[in-house]
């Protein structure tokens, strides 16, 4: 009995690093595997959030609070949102518990770990990238290459994420890091798409997708 019990202790000792490490390293980014449905139309930031949240409850993620990585232009009703500052402070970590950024700083600089192979969904799968068929590497942001929100008159989050009219525009990045586009290889400014509905964001390699950061 007393050498059941050694072994016994002597096994929980050894599992508990792992489970630490699954701990620390539990998922709180992923790129979404689909989106609302409606194009650049999410319901505002509201219901980007709630997708967020939707699609990590399906897998079993629910100990965190979601945000879209998504920045808002101010109106006379709100102020301004910075994507940067919706998604706390790192490190983050995928389905596959693999860092791709340390702090914010890290996430927006040079040398985070954003690529295709590492921006997975809340299932643990790769997103199409460009020669991919559909290829669906826009993703929406609204965002500057820092995570701050676009001033100006120009429409860069499709009005505040509650239009899908052919004839508006989001700022969208390439989690492939590669295409066209004034900054191409940026996983989230690359360029703005050609309206905001479904069929228009399908059109130019996109289908809606967003980032989804989750805080404790």
């Amino acid at each position: 009995m007393l050498r059941g019990l050694v072994i016994g202790l002597a096994g929980a000792l050894l599992a508990a690093p792992a489970t630490l490490m699954a701990q620390d390293n539990a998922m709180n980014f992923f790129i979404t595997s689909h989106g609302p449905g409606n194009g650049a139309n999410l319901g505002g930031l509201a219901g980007a959030d709630r997708h967020c949240t939707e699609l990590a409850a399906s897998v079993g993620a629910t100990s965190l609070t979601w945000h879209a990585y998504l920045s808002a232009t101010r109106t006379e009703q709100s102020a301004a949102v910075n994507a940067r500052d919706r998604i706390g402070t790192g490190p983050w970590y995928n389905h596959a518990g693999v860092m791709i950024a340390k702090d914010i700083e890290d996430l927006h600089g040079d040398h985070n770990n954003l690529t295709k192979a590492t921006i997975l969904t809340e299932k643990g799968d790769t997103v199409n990238g460009r020669g991919d068929r559909p290829n669906m590497h826009d993703i929406l942001t609204g965002s500057q290459l820092d995570g701050t929100v676009f001033s100006g008159d120009g429409d860069t989050t499709c009005a505040n994420w509650t239009s899908s009219a052919a004839d508006g525009s989001a700022r969208v990045g390439h989690h492939d890091r590669q295409g066209g586009g004034e900054f191409a290889t940026s996983w989230n400014s690359a360029h703005p798409s050609r309206g905001c509905g479904q069929q228009n964001l399908q059109g130019t390699g996109g289908n809606g997708l967003f980032f989804c950061f989750g805080m404790s």
